[in-house]
C-alpha cells in the first residue's frame, strides 16, 4: 500500500461526529455571498419586463434602508461571470441605490434548468403582462424540449398534453391557454404593445397572430388610422381570410368599417383634408381644439341668423 493513500470505511467524520445538531443544520442552509454587481449579467432573453416606476423607487428606497432582505439567485456561467436567474428587479434597484454588490445564492444549473427555474420564480408575481407570459411559457416549453420532451410550440392539437400542462400547473393555467399565450409571440411589437396596453383584448390577439407580418403591418395602419381594435369576430374573419390566402390590405380595411355591436357612430377626417382650412400658426396637436371652436362659432353665428330671420 502506497503511503499517504487513505482509505474511505464510510465512517463519520470527527467534525461532523462532535458538531451539534444546530451546525448540522446550518450547514444544510444556501449559502449567501456578496457578489460584485460588475461581474453580473442580465438572463438572455428574459422576457420579464424591469420598469423603472414608482414600484421601483420604492424598492430602491427599501434597499437603502434594510439592504436586500431576499438574496437573488444566480448561476456561474462557463466564462467564470454570473447570470442572474431570479431578481432581476432587486438587481436594477441595487445599481439605481449605487450599492456596488448583490447579496445572492448561487446555484449550479444549466442554461435550461435556469429556464425553468426563472419562469418557475416568477409565477407569484401579482401582475404579469401578456408578453411576459408569452415568451416565459415558450422559452421554459423549449428548455423542456431540449431536455428530451418533444414539444411543438405553434399548433395546439399537436403539443403533449402532459408539458402543456405541466406549465399551466404551476402558472395556474390550462394547457390549452398556455398554447394560447405562446401564439402571441407571433404579433409584430407594435400590436403585442397594445395587447399589453389593453386595447387589443386577449382572444382576438390569439386569432391575429395567425396573419402575416406583412398582413399585421396592413392591420396596424388601418388601426391606427381608425382608432380602432378588431373585436373577436373580425380578428376570426381575418384569420379565415389569411388561411386562403385572401387577406389583402382592402380586406383588412373592408372587415375593419364593419360596425361592431353597440358600437358608438364614429367620424374621422383626413389631416390633409382639414389643414387647409386651419392656419399654419396653429399646432398639429391643437387641430382637434381649432375645429371645436370654429364649430361651435359657426353653431352660434346660425343662431343669430335664425333669430334676425324671425324678427
Amino acid at each position: 500500500m502506497k503511503a499517504g493513500k487513505k482509505l474511505d470505511l464510510g465512517l463519520t467524520g470527527l467534525d461532523k461526529l462532535f458538531s451539534t445538531e444546530q451546525e448540522r443544520m446550518e450547514s444544510q442552509l444556501p449559502k449567501i455571498y456578496d457578489i460584485p454587481l460588475a461581474e453580473i449579467d442580465d438572463f438572455p432573453d428574459h422576457p420579464y419586463k424591469v420598469k423603472e416606476d414608482e414600484d421601483m423607487d420604492q424598492l430602491v428606497q427599501s434597499i437603502k434602508d434594510n439592504g436586500i432582505l431576499t438574496p437573488v439567485t444566480l448561476r456561474r456561467k462557463e466564462d467564470g461571470r454570473y447570470e442572474v436567474v431570479a431578481g432581476h428587479r432587486r438587481k436594477r434597484a441595487c445599481e439605481l441605490a449605487g450599492i456596488p454588490t448583490l447579496r445572492a445564492e448561487i446555484k449550479d444549473l444549466t442554461r435550461d434548468e435556469a429556464v425553468i427555474l426563472m419562469v418557475e420564480s416568477n409565477y407569484q408575481r401579482s401582475k404579469i403582462l401578456p408578453s411576459e407570459k408569452a415568451f416565459a411559457y415558450k422559452m421554459r416549453l423549449e428548455a423542456m424540449n431540449r431536455q428530451g420532451q418533444r414539444s411543438d410550440l405553434t399548433s395546439g392539437p399537436l403539443v403533449p398534453k402532459f408539458s402543456r400542462d405541466e406549465v399551466g400547473e404551476g402558472a395556474g393555467e390550462s394547457g390549452r391557454q398556455i398554447s394560447r399565450y405562446i401564439r402571441l409571440t407571433n404579433l409584430i411589437p407594435d400590436i403585442l404593445d397594445m395587447v399589453d396596453e389593453g386595447r387589443i383584448a386577449f382572444r382576438p390577439a390569439v386569432e391575429l397572430s395567425y396573419l402575416s407580418e406583412a398582413e399585421q403591418a396592413y392591420l396596424l395602419e388601418e388601426m391606427t388610422y381608425n382608432d380602432a381594435t378588431p373585436s373577436l369576430a373580425q380578428a376570426i374573419k381575418m384569420h379565415n381570410f389569411a388561411k386562403e390566402g385572401k387577406l389583402s390590405a382592402e380586406v383588412i380595411e373592408s372587415i375593419m368599417s364593419e360596425e361592431k355591436p353597440n358600437q358608438k357612430e364614429k367620424i374621422s377626417f383626413r389631416a390633409d383634408r382639414l389643414r387647409q382650412y386651419i392656419p399654419d400658426s396653429v399646432p398639429r396637436e391643437k387641430t382637434e381644439e381649432y375645429v371645436m371652436r370654429a364649430l361651435q362659432h359657426y353653431r352660434e353665428y346660425q343662431i343669430r341668423q335664425a333669430s334676425r330671420s324671425a324678427r
